[in-house]
């Protein structure tokens, strides 16, 4: 399919450009031809340390390890990329590579797996967001000495080989092993897209890379090439990217005139302000867009653009709350900084980032921990709302600031069925185990499988498909215990089935037999069906 390209915007934000400013004080000498008191004071001292120090110090080694620590005093966003890891920084959201599939973050003096890529090797064993990577291959990675470099350098590898990783998860006791083929990493946007219900598109942004845009604009077509008038964007999970994207993607269900976006910093030029062109193909187009709480930044300037613009429904819970600007400079050494200097603000007024201190408290990191421990998840009304933040959309709706994108529909986190049980076959990876090994078992039968609908004719009936995982889970190491078993008889099944459609179909078939039983698309279908999303409001 033809692809959408150069639709033009009023003045698109700077963001992750590689700007080419010679250095954090070099780029003022040239300019200046003097360096400022502060800046004399760190020169001295470095000079100080290098020429009489007890012992003879590598001053370069130190500035690298001190630099982490002067960003740390910033803000939550702003950080210094040494050189070594410039290139696996950038590429997870540029090219292909080749390790375990995972997004991570050093907390504390842990990994912390933020992101599972879809479809890629640590999803298909089970690894899951928030997990804690303690080793790879018997090499430690928690301590303080472990950094983003060595975690990269251990993590990816030569494809087809094994790394064999030890995971701390929230709710185990004990360690949990995952043996890992490193593979391909292929840095998709859309992940999912299929038919959700007659005249109902659903498509799933998985993170905002460079091709998001024209991804996103031939998955539109592509439904609407099947009857699809109605969309569900899916932006569950999708922790950002490239903003311009999301601009582009916004420009599409808005007319000429609606602000999309803009930012406010304290140099004018890091301010921008993003204006639909009136182009977009699918202004007339009801439109749902789902969030949850690890919903981030370019995901958020969808969701404000769409809500504060009264052009779709915003359904699912409250989204992360992260709208600071990041400037990527490279530096002369081509290690580089990304850099705050500006914050984004929805059309109406509200700033998406949520309150934080300058300086490294553990608070921030620890926010959605917090929204869990109140309730916010389960019930709207533990959400923390300042109402003094009130802001008003196009259509005179009342929308609330102070961080974050608040959801038209909420929907509390489904954890029904979620026994002891469910959770130790979803930790240990049996449900995968089982899931290859029947896929491996029917797989001559299932050469001519393309829907569903086929694969569900082929495979063991439920009662006899949760028989045999039950026996198999019990000859793994994990007890039959039906009273929970018929507890999580539903989420047991789900998970399955959806796993052994990921294996035969793909991940697109993944998502959408797991949506199938999932209470925030099903409501985002309703929504739709019953005519409830706003359509375009004309100008």
């Amino acid at each position: 399919m033809k692809q959408k390209k150069n639709i033009a915007l009023v003045s698109l934000p700077f963001v992750l450009t590689a700007g080419m400013v010679a250095g954090i004080f070099i780029g003022k000498v040239m300019n200046t031809q003097r360096l400022s008191p502060a800046q004399e004071k760190f020169m001295s001292l470095l000079g100080l340390i290098d020429e009489e120090y007890v012992d003879e110090i590598n001053v370069d080694s130190l500035l690298e390890e001190a630099l982490p620590d002067l960003f740390a005093h910033l803000d939550p966003h702003s950080v210094y990329i040494p050189k070594s890891e410039l290139t696996s920084v950038n590429q997870e959201l540029d090219n292909s590579f080749s390790g375990v599939g995972i997004s991570f973050q050093m907390l504390g003096d842990s990994v912390v797996v933020v992101e599972v890529v879809p479809g890629g090797p640590a999803e298909k064993v089970g690894i899951m967001a928030g997990d804690r990577i303690v080793s790879a291959n018997g090499i430690s990675l928690a301590g303080p000495e472990v950094t983003t470099d060595s975690v990269y350098r251990t993590l990816r590898g030569k494809e087809g080989t094994k790394a064999l990783l030890k995971v701390k998860r929230q709710n185990s006791r004990k360690l949990l092993d995952f043996d890992v083929v490193r593979g391909k990493i292929p840095v998709n946007s859309v992940d999912a897209i299929y038919t959700a219900a007659p005249g109902v598109g659903y498509l799933r942004v998985g993170k905002f890379g460079t091709g998001t845009y024209d991804e996103f604009f031939n998955a539109l077509n592509s439904l609407k090439s099947k009857g699809a008038s109605r969309f569900i964007v899916d932006l569950r999970g999708n922790t950002g990217g490239y903003m311009d994207q999301a601009i582009l993607m916004a420009n599409e269900f808005l007319p000429r005139g609606s602000m999309i976006v803009y930012s406010k910093g304290r140099l004018p030029i890091n301010e921008s302000v993003g204006v639909a062109d009136g182009n977009g193909a699918f202004q007339d187009a009801e439109l749902v867009v789902l969030i949850d709480e690890y919903s981030a930044s370019a995901s958020e300037i969808f969701a404000g653009a769409i809500q504060d613009n009264d052009r779709g429904l915003v359904i699912g819970r409250r989204s992360f709350g992260k709208g600071l600007v990041q400037n990527q400079t490279l530096l002369p050494d081509s290690s580089a900084v990304r850099l705050t200097v500006a914050r984004y603000f929805t059309p109406s007024g509200r700033c998406i980032q949520k309150e934080y201190k300058r300086g490294s408290d553990g608070k921030y990191e620890m926010d959605i921990v917090d929204r869990y421990n109140h309730g916010e998840f389960y019930n709207p009304d533990s959400i923390r709302l300042d109402k003094s933040k009130r802001f008003t959309t196009v259509g005179g709706r009342t929308v609330y600031g102070g961080g974050g994108i608040m959801p038209d529909i909420f929907v509390a986190q489904d954890t029904t069925g979620y026994t002891s049980y469910y959770i130790n076959a979803v930790n240990s990876g049996l449900i995968q185990k089982f899931a290859f090994q029947v896929v491996e078992k029917y797989r001559p039968v299932l050469k001519g499988v393309k829907t569903l609908q086929q694969l569900n004719g082929v495979i063991p009936r439920d009662n006899t498909l949760l028989e045999n995982f039950v026996a198999y889970a019990a000859a793994n190491g994990l007890p039959a215990r039906w009273y929970y078993i018929n507890m999580s008889r539903d989420q047991l099944l789900s998970q399955i089935k959806s796993v052994i459609a990921r294996d035969v179909l793909g991940y697109s078939d993944f998502i959408r037999s797991l949506n199938q039983s999932d209470p925030t698309v099903i409501k985002a279908v309703e929504a739709l069906t019953e005519g409830k999303s706003p359509v375009v409001i004309k100008k």
